[in-house]
């Protein structure tokens, strides 16, 4: 993908709001970057996602030991306005938050799901633990009025994630499926085939 700096094709702003709604993250100084960091199982989409961004980023992916044992296989693009512009929308004093108006589609679901998704034998879950509940709950919306989907906050320990109701997990795997790479379809309910 040729592409010149100063500008994000549509693919790559639907992939970086995917990303921002899991575990990708942003830094500023002057201009911001993003952050994308997994462990081992997740290489195969840190690698996709390295694939789509590359002409931003310096290094490629590599692995790094964090403090204490744990591993992580990461790579960060360039500081450059085109990032800054997300950062301002999805970042208020340093912590992620959930923007007003942003547009959400299927290839933005799948990223999510790729990154935060879990699933029981009929449900979906998205990991959405670090946002507030009134953020979560305007994430809902979202998901029913853009795409039919319904869901419900779900209690996890202490905190609440998103849950896509059984009646609408099979039309939430459909809208994201053609997405979605093929080691992250193991996240599929098990009473779901596409």
């Amino acid at each position: 993908m040729v592409n010149t700096v100063g500008s994000l094709t549509e693919e790559q702003k639907s992939i970086l709001v995917g990303c921002l709604l899991g575990d990708g993250t942003m830094r500023k100084k002057k201009n911001a970057y993003l952050e994308i960091n997994h462990c081992f199982f997740q290489k195969d989409l840190v690698d996709w996602l390295y694939s789509k961004f590359s002409d931003y980023v310096l290094t490629k992916p590599k692995w790094r030991k964090t403090n204490g044992k744990r591993e992580a296989y990461r790579f960060s693009t360039q500081s450059l306005s085109v990032f800054t512009e997300y950062y301002d929308r999805f970042f208020l004093n340093k912590r992620k938050i959930i923007p007003k108006n942003f547009k959400l589609d299927c290839l933005s679901l799948a990223v999510w799901f790729m990154d935060d998704g879990c699933k029981n034998n009929s449900s979906i879950y998205l990991n959405t633990q670090h946002f507030s509940k009134e953020e979560q709950y305007q994430l809902i919306e979202m998901l029913w009025k853009n795409f039919g989907i319904e869901s419900t906050l779900n209690k996890d320990k202490i905190y609440f994630r998103i849950r896509i109701r059984t009646k609408s997990a099979m039309k939430f795997i459909q809208l994201i499926d053609k997405f979605v790479l093929p080691k992250f379809k193991y996240k599929y309910p098990s009473v779901i085939t596409p």
